[in-house]
């Protein structure tokens, strides 16, 4: 797929979710499960929702910057790096979050979780240079 079509999946997936409330969108099969979060863009100041996949680690959710196995960061990346202060959705459920990397320790805790529950994000951290002593952010 193009990095547009992308895109236009990316925006169709995000006003299903928000229509349907989650229900039968939240999920990209195999337990992982989706969010939608919604950043200020850092050029813009416009919010920006993207459809993520997250895994739940105690009160935290995980997500992990791998745009697709892109080398390039993800633009959600960027906005939170500028104004971590962000909207997640879960189902119908809205949550006001202040996002941070993960610290070194928390890596070390919680990458063999992160890449057994989504292999995806293991093959992109090996493929992707930018990914290096990078870590999955709660």
């Amino acid at each position: 797929m193009s990095r547009r079509d992308w895109r236009l999946f990316g925006r169709l997936h995000a006003r299903l979710y928000k229509r349907l409330g989650g229900r039968f969108v939240d999920s990209v099969g195999l337990g992982r499960k989706v969010l939608l979060l919604t950043t200020t863009g850092r050029k813009s100041g416009k919010p920006r929702t993207t459809p993520l996949v997250y895994m739940p680690h105690g009160s935290d959710f995980i997500i992990y910057p791998s745009n697709g196995g892109k080398e390039s960061p993800p633009a959600w990346w960027l906005n939170l790096q500028t104004t971590p202060a962000a909207t997640i959705q879960i189902g119908k459920t809205r949550h006001h979050i202040q996002a941070r990397p993960a610290t070194p320790d928390e890596h070390t805790q919680i990458w063999p979780k992160a890449e057994s529950y989504n292999p995806h994000w293991r093959t992109y951290a090996k493929k992707i240079t930018r990914l290096e002593g990078h870590s999955p952010s709660p």
